[in-house]
């Protein structure tokens, strides 16, 4: 079974009627409800809550870890984000939800700023499936239509993808990377565009496939951990190593 956790900063839908009304319990409770019949064994966690509801166990007994944020960014301490980021490196898995590019873990991991275009005008998105073999898209048709989303478009400031999955394009012309895999250590991250707080995204079945899909994806390998540092020959013939 795979262990989720959840990490949503549950800002928005304490002081926003207009994100409560879409997401009375929040996100994270969407979310959860919305890959609940997947099989995997989900907990979520809050910015509010003491280490930000990501302590040493939790991270530590967590496979893949999903992270919406928007406007708290700056409020996840450094200590947590180096430990997010650790986590990854050691192998857990991060699905990057949305805003989530701009959080402090996802910007330690790519080493750039992650910035973006953005506007809000209720645009239709079509996401796009660019990489139809890949297991995160699994089951998905060739694209995913949103009538209503917040538009991202590029320059999308992040290091060249080892895959890209998806692409969107939007009403006003532009255009964005909106499936991007990464590998970082022994970890592996998968960022995925839609999600703005005060549309139903997390309530599309596609979307939510697509996430399942990725958390399936982006769950630990079990393989041997490289070592590092001095080594001593393994084997000598004379004076060639073998």
């Amino acid at each position: 079974m795979i262990n989720v956790t959840i990490w949503n900063e549950f800002v928005h839908e304490k002081i926003h009627d207009e994100v409560r009304e879409v997401y009375p319990d929040g996100l994270h409770m969407a979310l959860a409800n919305g890959l609940g019949g997947e099989g995997f064994a989900i907990r979520t966690a809050t910015l509010d809550q003491p280490e930000h509801g990501l302590s040493d166990e939790v991270l530590n007994s967590t496979d893949v870890l999903i992270w919406w944020g928007h406007m708290a960014h700056e409020r996840v301490s450094d200590e947590i984000t180096q430990k997010v980021a650790q986590r990854v490196l050691d192998g857990m898995g991060l699905i990057v939800l949305h805003s989530g590019h701009f959080s402090k873990p996802f910007k330690a991991l790519m080493g750039t700023s992650c910035d973006l275009k953005w506007r809000e005008a209720n645009e239709q998105e079509i996401i796009w499936c660019v990489n139809p073999s890949h297991p995160i898209a699994e089951g998905i048709n060739s694209k995913i239509i949103l009538e209503k989303e917040e538009m991202y478009g590029e320059f999308f400031d992040i290091p060249v993808p080892d895959e890209l999955v998806f692409v969107s394009n939007f009403q006003g012309g532009e255009v964005f990377r909106s499936g991007c895999t990464f590998l970082r250590g022994s970890g592996k991250i998968f960022y995925f565009r839609p999600g703005h707080e005060t549309y139903p995204t997390f309530y599309n079945p596609e979307i939510l496939k697509v996430i399942s899909n990725g958390v399936k994806w982006a769950y630990p390998t079990r393989n041997v951990k490289p070592e590092f540092g001095f080594s001593e020959p393994v084997r000598s013939l004379g004076n060639v190593l073998v």
